[in-house]
């Protein structure tokens, strides 16, 4: 009789214990949603010179080409971004840039990407990121000629590095850009850029 109700009482108390952890509700969650917004510097390799080619034969009427080709004369410019980030795992970047400065003979570069960023690396208050951004670029071939539009491919990363709270530095960031239709051929940009971001919330 003593055995059984010491047994009885046992399970009560075990019972007690895991209703009452049942209840216990976690003081805080982590928030994952997260966007952060900063502006950048950027130097490109437009990979454009200002070279012509004619199609077929040169002879009149004849259609002329522009050739890609690496150029002597970097772009420099201004751009923004905007980070968001929807987990761990799961986040975005959209991105423009204006490549305006240091032009030769009027040509010029800007884009307006978005796709996603993967977190490859975390160390001490720094991220190492990856990432595939598709979307259109413009560019202005001649200081005489109109602006065209092109569809842009681009991959690459770089690294974040956290200030404070709310400020981050963009150490570096890389990116190869692929325009699969520009003209008859296709065109490869690519450059690197730095800069600043705020963490909105």
């Amino acid at each position: 009789m003593r055995l059984a109700s010491i047994l009885f009482l046992s399970i009560l108390l075990a019972a007690g214990v895991v209703a009452v952890r049942a209840q216990v509700v976690p003081s805080a969650t982590a928030r994952q949603l997260s966007v952060t917004a900063g502006g950048m510097v950027s130097i490109f390799q437009p990979d454009f010179e200002g070279q012509r080619a004619c199609a077929g034969t040169c002879q009149p009427p004849a259609v002329y080409y522009p050739v890609a080709q690496s150029s002597s004369q970097p772009l420099f410019g201004l751009g923004a971004y905007v980070d968001v980030k929807l987990s761990r795992w799961a986040q975005i970047e959209a991105e423009g840039r204006w490549l305006r400065f240091n032009q030769d003979a009027g040509i010029y570069q800007d884009s307006y990407l978005i796709g996603p960023r993967i977190p490859v690396y975390h160390f001490w208050r720094s991220e190492v990121y990856a990432k595939t951004l598709v979307g259109v670029s413009k560019m202005n071939f001649y200081s005489s000629g109109s602006p065209g539009t092109f569809t842009d491919i681009a991959f690459g990363g770089g690294m974040d590095v956290k200030l404070s709270k709310r400020l981050s530095l963009r150490a570096v960031d890389f990116e190869y850009q692929y325009w699969p239709t520009w003209g008859n051929t296709t065109i490869s940009p690519y450059g690197a850029s730095m800069g600043v971001g705020y963490r909105i919330f």
